[in-house]
């Protein structure tokens, strides 16, 4: 594997020192909310609108008439009756599919577009036309990016966007897609974890190993960072892209939903009073024991829900554990107990809550860090980061190392996955790979691109696949296929591959539909552990089995095309040979398979050495030592 580094700035590099400012901007588009940041005179700022706020909330409402209402006015409308006209939340969406669990639950506001087109993505039916999450998060963007241009009085140079670190490829290529819609030039994609170590480690000059738990609105995550002498090394990554604030909001919702009878839970306009109405309930209990709301949850009547602090506890416990495993995967990976961590950094809006700092303060033994203010600090450290890649001076001399969340590979021969790239793997990084053909006169290659964990490709997440043609017929084992995976530095794969004989040549950037579900991340990992002995013994088999198949075949190719050089009797000893490794390799015992393979290379070894002898006879018949040793020796060009 080819060694690279997500390189921000050079150590020891010289900065010119000046006051001056970038047009480089930071964004951090959260799922309940959105900032822009700058650096100014050396420090990241948030940028403020014209009544002093900072946060776009991350809502967008589309009227009948075309018009794009974004931020406050969107969410008030949220309150009216255009539920399915506004959307809220849509980076739950980002890169997923019409038949993922998001678009698939039973309390969602949301009508689904079922019309003509790209049914991979999920379409949302507002404002009479069909918008996809890519877009909704474009319109959003775009007032982010005229807010910076007003405040800098001058176009932008470019923009690092933020994505949770365990986004996967469609994700990150949908939000950088998003930037583009945008008007926006996006320098880079950063996972949100980092920017927030990038912001703390820059303002606290801190060194050690720290945790950052980024529990925002839509999506968890967790990283193990070491920083020392301005390198940010990420030593590991996990999360849950489908875990959050939302989550909290929903199981609120749907336990007031059953106190309040007669309301209709199939309505729209009411689960979207009841959803905002949990997510008040959750804000107020933030700061007080207990609280109420009124809510208009039949026409005409309106309903006054209660909740106590600890009945909302109670009730979101079960959701906010599910950090838990994420949690141990990443201190596990990064080879560190929790005891050993210099601090632990909160990001994220629903870290706000009395409940989830005890959590995080019982589950790693220490207080966390929390005086940056946790819905600013990754904009904060996207900005820092973009400053730099604009030629900044605000950030000093940082290196930056980033990881790949999961691994990634190719299908082989019995449904085998060949990781060529490893989960947590330093970024940007690369990895070249040669295969070769497995049956004669193979004219092509279908390369099948897997992600995750385990041995088998029937356990891992299919991502693309692409075909190389146009390879002349050869003998199998002759022609040479070099695969090569890149992986950028915002995490996006692009897989090449070239026939070494001929020069044919291949490409796909991997754009993957849809992104993994949160059963699908727990499974890749969990399962990856729990079946680690039965998977190393699967893919033996399934090895062998390829083995076996090769070799028998090699075997009857060999005896039929040359009957006059079997000696007597062994005919009759490899036949049996070959019927004992038939036998083995349709059990299930990967060294019995291996063991018949040996006894059938023991049998045809003299057969084989005699056709070897014979071809070389007939290849050299006729030629003097000279001749052949002047073939032997030429050079490319030269006749």
């Amino acid at each position: 594997m080819a060694e690279a580094l997500f390189q921000i700035a050079e150590p020891g590099q010289s900065r010119s020192k000046h006051a001056c400012r970038t047009r480089a901007v930071g964004i951090d588009l959260g799922t309940t909310n959105s900032l822009v940041a700058i650096v100014d005179a050396g420090k990241p700022v948030a940028l403020a609108d014209e009544h002093g706020e900072t946060m776009v909330p991350s809502v967008v409402h589309y009227r009948g008439d075309g018009g794009v209402v974004v931020g406050a006015d969107a969410r008030d409308r949220l309150a009216l009756d255009f539920p399915r006209d506004t959307i809220a939340s849509v980076k739950r969406f980002m890169g997923r599919g019409p038949r993922d669990a998001e678009a698939t639950r039973k309390l969602t506001p949301y009508q689904f577009f079922q019309g003509a087109g790209d049914q991979s993505v999920v379409r949302f039916a507002a404002g009479g036309r069909a918008v996809t999450p890519m877009e909704v998060s474009a319109d959003i963007l775009r007032v982010l990016r005229l807010r910076a241009e007003e405040a800098l009085a001058g176009p932008l140079q470019g923009a690092v966007i933020t994505v949770p670190a365990y986004f996967d490829d469609g994700q990150r290529q949908a939000t950088r897609d998003a930037g583009r819609l945008a008007g926006l030039e996006v320098l880079r994609l950063l996972n949100e974890p980092t920017a927030a170590a990038l912001a703390y480690g820059l303002d606290k000059q801190a060194e050690g190993t720290f945790a950052v738990f980024d529990l925002g609105g839509g999506t968890f995550d967790v990283s193990i960072l070491k920083l020392e002498d301005g390198v940010f090394e990420v030593k590991s990554t996990g999360g849950d892209s489908a875990l959050g604030g939302d989550d909290f909001d929903r199981t609120i919702a749907e336990a007031l939903l059953a106190r309040a009878g007669g309301a209709d839970a199939g309505d729209a306009r009411v689960i979207r009073h009841v959803l905002d109405a949990a997510r008040a309930l959750k804000e107020k209990l933030t700061i007080e024991s207990a609280a109420a709301v009124d809510v208009e949850l039949v026409p005409g009547k309106t309903t006054t829900l209660r909740l106590t602090r600890a009945e909302m506890e109670a009730l979101v416990t079960p959701v906010l554990e599910r950090c838990a495993g994420p949690l141990r995967r990443a201190l596990a990976d990064a080879r560190v107990e929790r005891g050993h961590l210099s601090g632990v950094i909160l990001v994220g809006g629903a870290t706000r809550m009395p409940l989830v700092r005890r959590f995080v303060e019982e589950w790693f033994g220490q207080k966390p860090l929390a005086d940056i203010d946790p819905d600013q600090v990754v904009a904060l450290g996207a900005a820092v980061q973009a400053d730099m890649l604009a030629g900044g001076a605000g950030a000093g001399d940082v290196l930056l190392l980033d990881v790949v969340p999961l691994s990634l590979g190719l299908e082989t021969m019995g449904g085998i996955a060949e990781k060529l790239i490893h989960r947590n793997t330093t970024v940007p990084c690369g990895a070249k790979q040669t295969f070769t053909t497995f049956a004669d006169n193979q004219t092509g290659f279908d390369l099948h691109v897997v992600q995750g964990e385990r041995e088998l490709v029937a356990e891992c997440r299919s991502l693309a696949r692409f075909t190389l043609k146009g390879i002349p017929p050869m003998p199998a084992g002759m022609a040479r296929l070099e695969v090569t995976f890149m992986v950028d530095a915002d995490g996006i794969l692009r897989v090449s591959a070239r026939e070494e004989t001929t020069g044919k040549e291949a490409a796909i950037e991997v754009k993957p539909s849809y992104g993994l579900t949160d059963d699908e991340v727990e499974r890749m990992i969990l399962d990856s552990i729990a079946h680690g002995d039965e998977d190393v013994k699967a893919r033996l088999l399934a090895e062998q089995r390829v083995e076996a198949d090769g070799i028998v075949a090699a075997a009857r190719a060999a005896m039929r095309d040359a009957p006059e050089l079997l000696e007597d009797g062994e005919r009759d000893a490899i036949e049996e040979a070959l019927t004992a490794v038939e036998a083995a390799r349709a059990g299930s015992d990967h060294h019995a398979i291996r063991t018949a393979i040996e006894t059938l290379d023991h049998a045809s070894k003299a057969f084989a050495t005699r056709r070897m002898n014979k071809a070389l006879e007939q290849g050299f018949r006729g030629r003097n030592v000279d001749a052949v040793d002047a073939k032997l020796t030429e050079r490319p060009g030269e006749r």
